[in-house]
């Protein structure tokens, strides 16, 4: 780096972008933000120059703020990249620190930011820590999240392997946070974060995970550069949906970076500008998700796998995870008895996936203070669950159109995709299985899937 003398400090950085070296005060904010040294910088801005220098190769400088639990800092800061990717050089100058303002934020704030960054498997689990969602943009780790896709409703923890005293059960998730854990398939060592999605810090409506490494893969290749499609296939959604998630996640991130001030203190109107870029790119991203599912379930090649459910269980899972939006609306899910068992042909988690879509459109268009209904039972070799809502209903010219592709009923306001029910309904046809509505405008709607009772013909 060149030498100049205002410098306030100086740093080095590595391969992994772990502050090596560095002076005063810089040290010091690393601390007292609840990073470590020598360990990942703890300022997301900093840290997000240097990776950006460190992968293009370019010297980069610009002004940046940073912040720990009792200070708010600004400083000029200049990044030198080293030879072969290696790390960096820093020196900071123009330093300039001030008490931290009441709502500035906190450094669990700043870590989590980070963690958000740096992640290479995010996962949205339910308030028991069940898998809902999982998505990975590394190679390496496909293989371990399509075990956990195929394993939705599980427990996030049968999947990884935790280093020291943490296997004990049940797990707190506290105890989970900053967890040091082994994932198969992977030589490196990783770092569980887990956000509380809740009121107030709490866990009722589930967790954010983030699995991040303690060094990167050399030479990353992207799960998107040559996850296998089907043979033969143009995979247009499997190709080009990883790409686009990874993108659309980053702008998602950095939209919830700006919302909370986590990089400085920003006017509250571009701030909810910065919330609205977040809703609109969760909107997305749901989009991409469904855009993806429909071209695997329209492949003539598309299978199910044949497996021994429970219906029941499905439908209590289901209303676990959905629990708390209901509550958010004051809406009672009336489930399946605990000893309730109703055993059918079907794969566990395309019939969860199923509930979900029925679950949630039904508090979606139920009126507040209302209830839900979940009905299982077994009829005619058919095992059968049904879920009822008090919404507004459907016309029979309404009823014709719901299982339609891109059909949206009116629904032009809530960023949906009119792709859910055209999807469930080919997921319950590929299982032998069928997917009905019965509804009257004013009377509400039932959705029947039906699927093979186990032990009878198809199972």
């Amino acid at each position: 780096m060149t030498a100049h003398a205002s410098f306030t400090a100086r740093a080095r950085t590595d391969a992994r972008d772990w502050l090596i070296e560095a002076d005063e005060p810089l040290a010091s904010l690393q601390l007292r933000s609840g990073g470590e040294l020598p360990g990942i910088i703890a300022s997301p801005a900093l840290l997000e120059l240097v990776r950006k220098a460190r992968v293009q190769g370019l010297r980069l400088a610009r002004s940046i703020r940073a912040q720990d639990d009792f200070e708010q800092v600004t400083a000029w800061v200049e990044v030198e990249p080293e030879e072969l990717g290696e790390g960096c050089t820093i020196g900071l100058s123009d330093w300039r620190a001030s008490p931290l303002r009441e709502g500035d934020g906190n450094a669990a704030d700043w870590r989590m930011a980070i963690a958000r960054q740096l992640s290479e498997l995010t996962a949205r689990l339910g308030p028991q820590q069940e898998l809902i969602a999982v998505d990975t943009g590394t190679a390496e780790l496909e293989p371990v999240a399509q075990r956990m896709r195929r394993a939705i409703g599980q427990p996030w923890t049968d999947f990884v392997a935790f280093e020291g005293n943490v296997h004990q059960q049940p797990l707190h998730w506290r105890l989970l946070d900053g967890a040091r854990l082994r994932l198969e398939g992977s030589a490196r060592r990783w770092k569980a974060h887990l956000v509380p999605l809740g009121p107030s810090g709490g866990t009722s409506g589930g967790f954010e995970l983030y699995l991040v490494a303690d060094e990167p893969v050399d030479g990353r290749v992207r799960a998107s550069e040559h996850r296998p499609g089907l043979p033969g296939s143009a995979g247009l959604g499997r190709d080009i949906a990883p790409v686009l998630r990874q993108a659309i996640t980053r702008i998602v991130g950095n939209a919830e970076t700006i919302r909370a001030q986590l990089a400085g203190p920003l006017s509250e109107e571009y701030s909810k500008y910065a919330a609205d870029i977040a809703v609109a790119g969760e909107h997305l991203l749901a989009l991409i998700d469904d855009l993806a599912e429909l071209e695997a379930v329209e492949d003539e090649r598309f299978t199910t796998a044949a497996e021994r459910i429970d219906l029941a269980d499905l439908a209590r899972r289901a209303a676990a995870i959905c629990g708390a939006r209901a509550h958010e609306r004051d809406i009672r899910i009336d489930t399946p008895g605990a000893g309730e068992a109703v055993p059918a042909i079907g794969e566990s988690r395309r019939v969860l996936q199923i509930l979900l879509n029925l679950l949630g459109n039904a508090i979606h268009y139920a009126p507040e203070r209302s209830q839900v209904w979940l009905r299982a039972e077994i009829e005619g070799g058919k095992a059968r669950i049904v879920i009822a809502d008090q919404g507004p209903g459907m016309s029979e010219e309404q009823q014709a159109r719901v299982f339609d592709k891109f059909e949206r009923l009116g629904r032009s306001g809530d960023g949906g995709s009119g792709l859910g029910l055209y999807i469930s309904r080919r997921l319950a046809r590929a299982m032998n299985g069928e997917l009905t509505v019965e509804s009257a405008p004013g009377q509400g709607a039932r959705f029947v899937l039906e699927l093979p009772a186990a032990g009878v013909a198809g199972g």
